[in-house]
């Protein structure tokens, strides 16, 4: 009940500031699932969010955009599957979140003019290390938000890339052996309440502030980069 009412919270999150609930919901995954079930769950539930959120805000995706982050993550998704396990996931983790810094802050151009080898990469690196650490939300958001910046239209495209991160992470590990179904009943339950939150949440992102989103977009993504940092260096003080 715990995980099934946090869906809906973590889904409005996601779609109202644009980033954290993904990974909020891991974290307190963490607590209640063997180590061996988080990530193949959480993103079977990640799949059933992003694509309610991309429906409910359809009109708003850069569908031009998906089909060369799809030819990204179906390598990256291959990748991923080999290496987990084989590396140093403090030193990939602090990594992450000091890049997440770095982009957020800094001022960089729009990616527009590199859209289909951006996404292209950004398929595969973001897909590769979701097989890894199960949430690299804050990675997709920071890059496509360089990329789209009307909130309506990065969330809408987020939503969709998201949703094709998800299956195919999905797909790969069906194809590992992972068993999905003693888990299905409560992967439906999370998925319900998490479209409910994500209707929720888009009524909220469509009646915000353009720069009060951009605000709270950035600090929310600050805040799950320094906890990055942080798991990272504590991993390696450990290790």
């Amino acid at each position: 009940m715990v995980l099934i009412t946090a869906s809906f919270f973590a889904s409005a999150l996601t779609v109202s500031v644009g980033i954290g609930g993904g990974v909020a919901l891991l974290a307190l995954m963490g607590y209640l699932f063997p180590v061996a079930v988080i990530i193949p769950v959480h993103g079977v539930v990640q799949l059933g969010s992003n694509v309610g959120r991309a429906a409910i805000l359809r009109d708003h995706v850069a569908w031009s955009c998906l089909v060369a982050f799809l030819i990204g993550a179906i390598p990256g998704a291959w990748m991923g599957s080999v290496a987990v396990g084989a590396l140093a996931e403090p030193v990939l983790r602090a990594a992450l979140g000091g890049f997440i810094l770095l982009i957020t802050w800094m001022r960089l151009p729009r990616l527009a003019a590199i859209r289909l080898p951006g996404f292209v990469l950004t398929g595969a690196i973001t897909t590769f290390l979701t097989m890894l650490f199960g949430a690299t939300g804050p990675f997709n958001a920071v890059v496509l938000s360089k990329t789209f910046p009307d909130r309506l239209r990065f969330q809408a495209t987020t939503a969709a890339v998201m949703s094709l991160q998800h299956l195919v992470k999905t797909i790969a590990f069906a194809l590992a052996g992972f068993a999905f179904a003693p888990w299905l009943v409560l992967i439906a339950a999370m998925i319900v309440t998490g479209l409910a939150g994500t209707w929720v949440g888009a009524n909220i992102l469509r009646k915000m502030p353009e720069s009060r989103f951009q605000l709270l977009f950035k600090l929310c993504l600050t805040i799950l980069a320094l906890d990055l940092v942080r798991r990272g260096v504590a991993g390696m003080a450990h290790g």
